[in-house]
């Protein structure tokens, strides 16, 4: 046998190959030599190698304090709450050279709010060597800095709008104003206004794009029916490239029939909707007239194309109302939704005691209506209507001997007083009123006007249910505890038992929210 003949050498059963190990060239630690990288351990790696070496440990974002909107670089403002992803992703968005890395977790970490920092701790990944990844998480401070938007310099600058709207109804009060004010202010439809000013019959709203000022009169015509007109005039134009600036103008005119009003219909028109009585009350305004017949309670719409093809005007409105005195009611047992048909017989208020005279009608009041109880209607016995329609009627041999003396509207409660504390309010809207202060006689019929859309809003559950209605401040409560023991005496029996609304109908108000320290 040759011993210096080479031989093969199998490996033995049940054992597993291993790889080489080695010592770390800088702490001696045994490592596996197939896949050290550098002959460096993985502590000393990490201690060594600097994955986030050129990323950004500090940096600066901008905060709008007017529309508390970030800016997103290099003109961009968007909104993000605190904390929240969008505003995690427009910190992330600011450091540079962290697209070289992959990030694996990103979270805020929690500071003072009025530090004006925002900390955030990122994790990053990437490969240090062949087939060796590394993991590595740091912080990053961001310094809150104020600056205005383009938008709100915009606000504060006259002269800058691009589109104006203009809101008008031709009629005495501003009844329906105060309705739609609430809407807006609900839906936040005026969020991109740069200006709102007050007129003798209407607003205007100005906006600094035309797509905004649209947006607006979207929602105006699915609140109310209107009427658009659109004119533009030009600002300035480029000889070279054919570029013109405009300014727009927008002429909204509501219809200038609001709630409860007494309403002549035209024949023609009565008939296309429905072949209602054309003498009707208004009940209600939504996109379209929403009108009831008391006599039958027959409902119809007029839609705002309809009505401003044949457009009509109300005989009487709710400064025209009378207080009539229930005598006696016999409901008929016919009944729709919340409307119940009775025949009543009422007094005028003024007349007890001097006179008899009593007027027999039909109501559609049943379900509130009581003997005894005061209500408010229109007299139509011995008035005079300047109105061709209600001529037209009757003249008319179908309904000429139909029309009645009284046509009741709503139930009235005489001794609510005028300017009891409630334990809701509203919010108004801030307006410009510039040149057009009111004098003292036109401010105490926008108070009055103003009491009785506060009593509309009571004493209709519908009507409530489409605004936002908000728990009074302390201040008010203490200001109603504090009443003269005067007018505590003063205060009825009937007057405890009028509408009153439910604190779970209640909204909190968090911009009068305060949080004091306990002593």
């Amino acid at each position: 046998m040759d011993l210096d003949a080479p031989m093969g050498m199998a490996p033995l059963m049940g054992s597993a190959r291993t790889g080489a190990t080695i010592l770390c060239c800088n702490c001696g630690a045994p490592i596996d030599g197939t896949a050290s990288a550098g002959a460096l351990c993985y502590d000393c790696i990490k201690s060594t190698v600097d994955i986030s070496q050129g990323i950004q440990r500090e940096a600066t974002v901008h905060f709008c304090k007017d529309c508390d909107r970030w800016l997103l670089p290099p003109a961009s403002w968007v909104t993000a709450a605190p904390e929240s992803r969008e505003l995690l992703s427009l910190c992330l968005k600011r450091l540079r050279n962290l697209g070289k890395v992959r990030i694996t977790d990103a979270r805020f970490i929690w500071t003072e709010p009025h530090s004006r920092r925002i900390k955030v701790q990122v994790t990053v990944q990437d490969q240090v060597a062949d087939g060796v990844l590394m993991q590595q998480s740091f912080e990053v401070t961001y310094v809150v800095a104020s600056q205005q938007c383009k938008d709100c310099a915009k606000s504060y600058t006259a002269n800058v709008w691009r589109a104006a709207v203009q809101v008008r109804q031709k009629v005495t009060h501003k009844r329906t104003f105060l309705f739609l004010e609430q809407l807006i202010l609900k839906h936040q439809a005026h969020r991109d206004a740069i200006n709102i000013k007050e007129e003798r019959d209407g607003i205007d709203f100005y906006f600094a794009q035309k797509n905004q000022a649209e947006g607006f009169i979207s929602f105006l015509k699915s609140v109310v029916p209107v009427l658009t007109k659109e004119s533009r005039h030009l600002i300035s134009a480029d000889t070279q490239t054919g570029n013109k600036s405009y300014k727009y103008n927008y002429s909204i005119e509501i219809v200038p029939v609001c709630r409860d009003d007494l309403v002549a219909l035209p024949l023609k028109l009565a008939k296309s909707i429905g072949n209602i009585s054309p003498l009707v009350l208004c009940h209600r305004i939504g996109t379209s007239v929403n009108l009831l017949d008391p006599n039958t309670l027959q409902t119809a719409e007029v839609s705002a194309d309809i009505y401003w093809r044949a457009p009509f005007h109300p005989l009487a409105g709710t400064p025209d109302l009378v207080e009539f005195i229930v005598m006696d009611i016999e409901p008929t047992g016919i009944r729709k939704g919340k409307w119940l048909l009775s025949e009543v017989q009422v007094a005028r208020a003024s007349d007890l005691g001097v006179n008899d005279n009593v007027y027999f009608t039909r109501t559609h009041l049943g379900q509130l209506l009581r003997a005894g109880d005061s209500v408010l209607g229109y007299m139509l016995e011995g008035t005079n209507f300047n109105s061709d329609d209600l001529e037209a009627i009757e003249s008319s041999k179908a309904y000429g001997s139909m029309i009645p003396d009284v046509i009741l509207v709503k139930k009235h409660f005489p001794n609510r007083r005028r300017n009891r504390k409630r334990n809701w309010k509203l919010k108004r809207m801030a307006k410009d009123e510039g040149e057009l202060l009111p004098k003292a006689s036109d401010q105490a019929k926008m108070d009055a006007e103003y009491e009785m859309f506060l009593r509309d809003v009571e004493e209709d559950e519908e009507l409530r249910a489409a605004l936002a209605l908000y728990k009074s401040s302390l201040k008010t409560k203490r200001e109603a505890d504090a009443m003269s023991i005067a007018d505590t005496d003063m205060m009825t029996e009937a007057e405890e038992d009028g509408p009153k609304i439910s604190m779970d109908e209640l909204l909190d108000d968090f911009e009068e929210m305060e949080i004091k320290d306990k002593e």
